[in-house]
C-alpha cells in the first residue's frame, strides 16, 4: 500500500476547505482516509493551516509521499526542514 499526503475537499459551494490527510494512492480524492493531519483555508490570507507535526514527520519517516500542494504547506510551516534534518541526522549515525 502506497501512502500519500494529500488534500480532500469539506466545506461549500464557494466557501471550500481542504483537510490534510494520509490516504492510500489508490483511493478517489474524498474516499477513505487513514488519518486526518490538519487543516487548509485557501480563501484567508493569514494563518490558513494547521498541521500536526509529529503526525506528518511520522507519515513521512514511513515512506509516505507528500502531493505537490502538501510539500508546499510542509515548506511554509517548517515541518519539511525539520524532516530533512532529521533523516540527514539519521543517515549520518
Amino acid at each position: 500500500m502506497s501512502v500519500v499526503l494529500r488534500l480532500t475537499k469539506t466545506g461549500t459551494k464557494k466557501k471550500i476547505r481542504y483537510r490534510v490527510v494520509a490516504a492510500d494512492s489508490r483511493k478517489p480524492r474524498d474516499g477513505r482516509f487513514l488519518e486526518i493531519l490538519g487543516t487548509y483555508n485557501s480563501q484567508k490570507k493569514e494563518d490558513n493551516f494547521s498541521l500536526k507535526e509529529d503526525r506528518v514527520i511520522r507519515w513521512l519517516a514511513q515512506g509516505a509521499q507528500p502531493s505537490d500542494t502538501v510539500k508546499n504547506l510542509l515548506k511554509k510551516s517548517g515541518i519539511w526542514k525539520k524532516f530533512k534534518t532529521k533523516n540527514s541526522e539519521e543517515a549520518a549515525a
